[in-house]
């Protein structure tokens, strides 16, 4: 009888050795093997350091100038209704600035986004291809015209015929005296805010347009196999996906609301004055008001400019902040749960 014992050896196998482009590969996926890799890195990180510093020069020079000038204002900076930096003592504040800029950034984008979505929308999920092209490309010519031409249009074209709907707002909506109008001249913080939405409008478009094109076809597909309609699509899979995107056009289209100049200076009667109605002529905003005054200005009067460009600077930084937080909560956007 055989005794030979039939369990199975078990062999321990050493593992191979690391080949010798182990090392090289781990380094070139940490970006330290390779020349061209070591100078991007660099150059990216001095862009990102040079781009700090040129805003914290930006913010160090406008302090300067702010402080200088405010510490001989008799009035208050923040809740005058002067502006006369030019007087023995110089009195002057923000109070009007601050108003008209808020209310007809608020104004423009709440006109503004509900139309630029639609048209991103049309474009990428209803109209047909041959007629998805051109109106494209027609909004990307829009917004490339520069502000002065928005102006000179809005001074000519928009201004007369702004009449009708003023009359319509104030003869159905004017008891809230918000709306009312007293036949004056239309160039007040409406026009001006219809003006603002119709020159952001094709920077909205342009971007949220491109970020409902990167919406994964599986889940749209998925939505249309569960015999969701075409709106229900969009609804539940596009919109969804796009709102970070949507709302950093959003955020783009208001930054540059805040800071328009030319346009809103040829369409609007500046005055210092806080008017109940939307409808009256007068108003200002804070831009308008640096390049209407700054040419004429003395060295105290472009002080106080600074001052409030101060003000329009640290409002800017606090709404792209916000955007950014709002973008941040957002993870679907980046597309990983796809």
């Amino acid at each position: 009888m055989d005794t030979t014992d039939t369990k199975p050896q078990h062999t321990t196998t050493p593992p191979p050795p690391p080949g010798p482009a182990a090392t090289p590969q781990r380094q070139a996926a940490r970006g330290t093997a390779r020349p061209g890799d070591r100078i991007f890195l660099g150059l990216s990180r001095g862009s990102g350091i040079l781009l700090l510093l040129i805003m914290a020069a930006i913010a160090a020079f406008l302090s300067y100038r702010a402080a200088t000038v405010l510490s001989k204002n008799h009035g208050n900076f923040f809740t005058t209704f002067e502006w006369n930096p030019t007087m023995d003592p110089p009195v002057f504040g923000i109070a009007v600035l601050a108003f008209g800029t808020v209310v007809s950034s608020i104004i423009a984008m709440a006109l503004a986004v509900p139309v630029a979505v639609s048209i991103a929308l049309f474009i990428t999920h209803y109209a047909p291809r041959v007629l998805s092209g051109p109106i494209a490309y027609v909004i990307d010519l829009l917004a490339a015209v520069p502000s002065i031409v928005y102006g000179l249009w809005g001074a000519l074209v928009l201004v007369p015929h702004l009449n009708g709907l003023f009359g319509w707002l104030d003869h159905y909506f004017g008891w809230t005296g918000i709306l009312s109008w007293q036949d004056g001249p239309p160039r007040s913080l409406l026009t001006a805010s219809i003006l603002l939405a119709i020159m952001i409008l094709p920077i909205i478009t342009n971007v949220s347009r491109e970020v409902f094109r990167q919406v994964p076809q599986t889940h749209q597909e998925a939505a249309l196999a569960l015999g969701a309609t075409r709106w229900e699509v969009i609804r539940l899979s596009v919109l969804p996906f796009g709102r970070s995107g949507v709302i950093s056009a959003s955020m783009l289209g208001l930054g540059r609301a805040l800071g328009e100049t030319m346009a809103v200076a040829t369409v609007l009667s500046p005055d210092f004055k806080i008017h109940a109605s939307l409808l009256d002529a007068g108003g200002g905003t804070f831009a308008q008001n640096i390049a209407s005054k700054f040419g004429e200005a003395t060295e105290q009067g472009r002080d106080a400019l600074i001052a409030s460009g101060l003000v329009l600077f640290v409002i800017t930084l606090l709404v792209n902040g916000a955007a950014r937080a709002v973008i941040a909560r957002r993870k679907e956007y980046s597309g990983a749960s796809a």
